[in-house]
């Protein structure tokens, strides 16, 4: 009995991992298929598409499914229509908090944000209620947490490729541009030799919102729900909390 309980909690974790993984290969596959709706299918005249094309494979989505989202954008396959929408509102302890979904259903979309905010303290509000607090920011992350790489050359290298800042926290450098500038910056960074950890076009908060300890539990369990919702693709907060609230956030 016991090897047998052992082998359906390992087939238990496996099935698990898996359904994380198609909903991560999911919003990818959305993702790309909004860039080359909007681009073109070709990543390299279609920049937002090339970003899109590397996130996926990052997570290993597999070639064939990048290729379908593609043609699927296209026009070379049938598929769903998707539309892009921006949700705000405010989290517990009047964080700020906005939801960017791709979906084919908005009423759906809708009622199910509405619920992942009631159920965990916040509220769903109206367009433009919170998004002055933001702003779109190319976002890269170099990770220095070996301390090989010295921050003065590692910020002159940034600014001559046309980063707007860098700032040095926790054994990384994070760089901030403009949306226009991000891939100039970092396709320049990595002809240099550098390596990012994370890179995206975000929305960074213009000020920051300091939670206690409660409702910073009410906030991890918020965009923990609304994370899991098929059609987010990223969730922004502006929360500044505890070193643990924000570790698991």
């Amino acid at each position: 009995m016991a090897g047998h309980s052992k082998w359906k909690n390992i087939q238990r974790r496996k099935n698990a991992q898996d359904a994380k993984r198609g909903k991560i290969f999911m919003k990818h596959a959305k993702d790309i298929y909004v860039a080359a709706k909007q681009g073109g299918g070709d990543p390299e005249m279609n920049p937002s598409l090339r970003l899109a094309v590397e996130k996926a494979k990052s997570d290993n989505m597999p070639n064939d499914n990048i290729e379908r989202a593609i043609k699927k954008a296209t026009g070379s396959l049938d598929g769903k229509q998707y539309e892009e929408l921006t949700y705000e509102g405010y989290g517990p302890g009047g964080t700020a908090v906005m939801v960017e979904v791709l979906t084919d259903n908005k009423n759906r979309t809708a009622a199910e944000i509405r619920h992942a905010f009631s159920k965990n303290g916040g509220n769903l509000g109206e367009n433009g209620c919170v998004a002055f607090m933001f702003q779109r920011k190319g976002y890269l992350v170099i990770d220095n947490s070996n301390n090989e790489l010295d921050e003065d050359t590692v910020m002159l290298e940034a600014i001559d490729a046309g980063a707007e800042e860098m700032e040095a926290n926790d054994g990384v450098f994070e760089i901030y541009t403009t949306p226009e500038e991000f891939s100039t910056v970092k396709e320049a960074m990595e002809n240099s030799g550098f390596t990012f950890s994370n890179a995206e076009i975000t929305m960074h908060p213009q000020t920051l919102s300091t939670v206690s300890d409660e409702d910073g539990q009410k906030m991890i369990g918020l965009v923990t729900m609304l994370e899991d919702l098929e059609d987010v693709q990223e969730v922004h907060h502006n929360v500044d909390a505890s070193e643990d609230i924000l570790a698991e956030l």
